[in-house]
Parts: C-alpha cells; sequence; structure tokens
C-alpha cells in the first residue's frame, strides 16, 4: 500500500532537504504509480485548520477518490483513522512519502516497523528541514529496518519489463512526464525507433 502523510503547503513551506517543486513532483508521479498498478492508498493530514491547510492541490487531483484522514497526533499510526486504514488493506509492505522526514514520517515508518509491517521509505518524496536532518531522520529508520528508496525505483520494480502491456502505458506516461532526462529518453527512443521501424520494413 502507499502512505501519503502530511503533503500540505504550510509544512512544505519549510522544507529544505530538496526543491520544493521536485518534492511535489515526485510526489504527483508515487502517486500516479500507485493508481496504475492498483496500490491502495491512504492519505493523512495534520492541523488542516490551523497551520498546514489542506491536501496539496496538485496531488489531490492524482488521487479525487482518495478520502484524506485529518489527524491531530504528529504519529499518523496514533490516530485510529489512520491505523483502521492500514489494517483493512490486509497488506504487510507500506511505502511511504511525507513530510517532513525528521517528524510525521519518521515517527509514523517507526511505529510501523514495530508492528511488524515491511516499509520502503521514498526519500525523494520526502521533505526535510534541513539537508542534514533529513538524511539522519532516514538513516535513523533505516536502521531500525525500514528500506530507502526513490520513486522511479518503485515504479522501475513493479513494472519490471516494458512488454507488460497492461501497465505499460501508464508507467511510461508518468516516467515522460516526470523522469527527467529518463523521460526525456523515452521520448526519443519512441520518436528515432518508429520512423526506423517503417524505413526498414519499406526496404
Amino acid at each position: 500500500m502507499l502512505v501519503l502523510i502530511d503533503h500540505q503547503a504550510g509544512l512544505a513551506f519549510a522544507v529544505e532537504s530538496i526543491d520544493r517543486q521536485m518534492l511535489l513532483n515526485n510526489t504527483i508521479a508515487l502517486a500516479k504509480t500507485a493508481q496504475v498498478f492498483g496500490l491502495p492508498t491512504i492519505v493523512s493530514t495534520s492541523a488542516t485548520k490551523v497551520y498546514s491547510g489542506p491536501l496539496m492541490p496538485a496531488v489531490q487531483a492524482v488521487i479525487p477518490d482518495v478520502p484524506v484522514i485529518d489527524r491531530r497526533s504528529m504519529n499518523a499510526w496514533e490516530d485510529e483513522a489512520v491505523r483502521v486504514a492500514v489494517q483493512a488493506t490486509g497488506r504487510r509492505r507500506i511505502i511511504v512519502s511525507g513530510i517532513l522526514t525528521e517528524a510525521c514520517v519518521s515517527f509514523f515508518v517507526l511505529s510501523a516497523l514495530v508492528e511488524g509491517y515491511e516499509v520502503f521509505v521514498v526519500g525523494d518524496a520526502c521533505g526535510g528541514l534541513t539537508p542534514v536532518s533529513h538524511d539522519l531522520a532516514l538513516r535513523r529508520m533505516e536502521a531500525s529496518g525500514a528500506q530507502m528508496t526513490s520513486w522511479i525505483q518503485i515504479l522501475l520494480e513493479m513494472q519490471r519489463d516494458w512488454t507488460r502491456k497492461e501497465t505499460y502505458d501508464g508507467a511510461r506516461s508518468i516516467v515522460e512526464e516526470h523522469g527527467g532526462g529518463y523521460g526525456i529518453g523515452l521520448n526519443y527512443a519512441r520518436d528515432m525507433i518508429k520512423p526506423c521501424v517503417s524505413a526498414c520494413q519499406a526496404t
């Protein structure tokens, strides 16, 4: 399952570990990946009325039918609605993305690990207060048993083979839109291969 924690503008203002637009890009790509591969998605926010604001509209637009669970505790695992939603999926692997890495992400991940879940933290879809504190939080979670990864690795590991037709179009479109140079390369390859195939068939 995918768990998105506190992707809210009020918290993103404080992020200095990654370019904020890149953080948003990576989070959207991750959310789209979950949709293409049919992963249950759980979204939680905190302090929406007093500080952090709502879920970022660009993220909400990707998952319009996913309910947003608002809570008070920094640790989403301590919120009964979030915990019940996680347990209701029946899945034992959790992919996590969120803000801030040092607090809401770490606390949830450490609690889920204690409960026996296998947890993957998407480091480039998490935002920390500083590069150092973000890195230290990732290292603490990793030392406790979480696995560090990136959104593109999640997508490619799920796709596994570009001949898998059922998810090919969706996965490719995510890479083309959000994958930077890799996406440019896929576009280039498509534009180069098609003319070549046509020309070869004509000879």
